[in-house]
């Protein structure tokens, strides 16, 4: 196996790791509410302790890792993410249990912008895009994996500890590993410091800053049309009489499209380009989306996994393209800001379009996220003459 190849696997394994422990709090807050007679106000507490941790600390993580190293600065998260799980099998209340899970999401924010700085460099060309496709794949693999299994565990009967302690421990023991792994394959080492003569990349190393905002304004767009959706589109089936039981499943039917989208819109943006990548999923998700209300309930039903391919799909052409945009001495902290955007857009566009939904009814809201999609287009062609450049390497 090649040393690209090899870092790309080890990557998508930490991927796969972290997102599996990051989304198997949604399995465990019911038996927690349970078990410690936690009130709904103390569960979302928890759930957006874990989220603001992560999105606090990825832009940190990425300037940090320019002085520590990626791949050093990737094994000490993964550390504190597992120790936080190790210690929240053995939470004795509501306050241990908040701040083992805010430390768990401070381990978890290091992953993502520091796994995409990593294939970006090792991926300064072609192959790129599909690179990070696959990575952005093994994420909800993990998701589906930790998740499913942590289920089946407790449908068995096994204590909610079970799972926590065993994919704590899970996660130390893939420190050592990923430090070996990346070392071995030459990837993630602190920069080496600049040779005289060679200029030195200060700031945050944009090259163009009018087409990285651009691309930056895509992802907000992007994802709160994609956390929006997914939040109410079970609202919108069920205000249409469709049971609850179907609606319910809308979500994974979504999540299941996505993951085949995210690596194959990453494959697809390596032959058909930047721009018509973004052009092509974000008028398909726009499409799709008003789709489901124009529809009878049964055909939206049957539409929600291919809605799911174009919708989730995108991201995988953005994280892609950042490395078009950005010095590779300044990749992390900016894939640390790229995903904080995309974290707190997670967490404000629920709100808003919940609001517009309250006052206007579930319908318009949807209405009002499928036309707010359309407005990635005009930034997605102001790109398009520095998308079409190569990528500069070093």
């Amino acid at each position: 196996m090649s040393q690209k190849k090899r870092t790309l696997a080890t990557c998508c394994a930490v991927h796969t790791l972290h997102d599996g422990l990051s989304d198997i709090t949604y399995v465990l807050l019911p038996l927690l509410a349970q078990a410690f007679g936690l009130s709904l106000a103390q569960v979302g507490l928890i759930r957006s302790a874990h989220r603001a941790a992560m999105a606090i600390f990825q832009i940190p993580a990425g300037i940090i890792a320019e002085r520590l190293g990626e791949r050093n600065l990737l094994a000490f998260g993964t550390a504190c993410a597992g120790i936080a799980f190790v210690a929240l099998g053995f939470a004795p209340g509501f306050p241990a249990i908040l701040l083992t899970l805010f430390l768990a999401g401070f381990g978890s924010a290091v992953q993502h912008p520091l796994c995409s700085s990593i294939i970006s460099h090792a991926y300064p060309g072609e192959g790129r895009r599909a690179a990070l496709g696959t990575y952005n794949f093994a994420g909800d693999l993990g998701k589906f994996a930790f998740g499913g299994a942590a289920s089946l565990m407790f449908v068995a009967g096994v204590s909610w500890q079970t799972p926590v302690l065993l994919f704590g421990g899970t996660a130390l023991a893939c420190v050592a590993a990923i430090v070996l792994l990346l070392s071995n394959a030459g990837a993630g080492a602190k920069a080496a410091p600049a040779e005289i003569g060679q200029t030195r990349v200060t700031g945050w190393g944009i090259r163009n800053k009018q087409d990285f905002t651009a691309l930056c304004a895509i992802e907000v767009l992007d994802s709160s049309t994609r956390t929006g959706f997914l939040t109410f589109v079970a609202f919108l089936l069920m205000a249409r009489g469709l049971p609850e039981g179907w609606a319910a499943a809308s979500v994974p039917l979504i999540l299941v499209g996505g993951m085949a989208g995210k690596l194959a819109c990453g494959i697809l943006a390596e032959r058909l380009g930047i721009v018509r990548m973004i052009v092509i999923t974000e008028v398909a998700t726009g499409c799709g989306i008003f789709a489901t209300l124009a529809l009878p309930n049964l055909a939206a039903f049957i539409l929600l996994p291919l809605i799911g391919v174009v919708l989730n799909g995108t991201s995988s052409v953005l994280y892609a393209t950042i490395g078009d945009f950005v010095e590779k001495d300044r990749l992390s902290r900016a894939f640390g800001l790229f995903y904080t955007l995309g974290s707190t857009c997670g967490v404000a566009a629920p709100l808003a379009y919940g609001l517009v939904g309250d006052v206007f009814g579930v319908e318009t809201a949807i209405a009002v996220i499928g036309f707010a999609i359309f407005l990635t287009i005009p930034l997605a062609l102001m790109m398009k003459p520095a998308a079409a450049l190569k990528p500069v390497t070093r």
